[in-house]
């Protein structure tokens, strides 16, 4: 959803850039007095910021909104299941792989030897989220999984030359 939105307005914006680029060019031709001319788009350029502003804030507030900083992994008292996750060239060691849906996962995500991307895509390859995977260092990713599925886990991180092949799946069942 974010992604073609993102898509539509950069395209808006590409669309928009091209007239005013045509129009300057059309209009670089006629010969005026530059004083009257400078106060007139100082005007304009003015309102256009004014504009863009506004518009990138409202666009940012709405989607940022839907990012789940706010919303709570699980509900108190409730214990994650903890998957411990190792990347390396050119693999996944996962502890456990079959997981259900509703329960709060914390994957523990670490590397043997060099970073790795570790990110999560639902059957129709949306990414659900995403972390890095360092050597010595371990990133902890919070996830329910509301539905049940195959997902799989794809490196995200260029890692070497059968970086194309690192991946894995995890099933979640009812």
């Amino acid at each position: 959803m974010i992604q073609t939105v993102a898509w539509v307005v950069s395209l808006i914006f590409m669309v928009i850039v091209t007239f005013v680029f045509g129009f300057v060019v059309l209009k670089s031709t006629e010969i005026k007095d530059y004083e009257l001319i400078k106060k007139k788009w100082y005007r304009a350029r003015t309102f256009y910021a004014v504009i863009l502003i506004v518009f990138m804030l409202t666009l940012t507030i709405y989607t940022l909104r839907e990012l789940p900083y706010n919303q709570p992994v699980y509900s108190a008292g409730a214990e994650p299941t903890v998957v411990h996750v190792e990347a390396m060239q050119f693999g996944w060691k996962i502890s456990q792989t079959e997981l259900k849906a509703g329960d709060p996962i914390e994957f523990k995500v670490t590397s043997k030897d060099v970073n790795h991307g570790f990110g999560i895509y639902d059957e129709e390859m949306n990414m659900l989220t995403q972390t890095q995977a360092m050597p010595e260092y371990t990133n902890n990713v919070y996830i329910t999984f509301d539905e049940p599925g195959i997902y799989n886990i794809l490196c995200m991180e260029y890692c070497g030359l059968a970086h194309h092949a690192m991946t894995a799946e995890i099933t979640v069942t009812e």
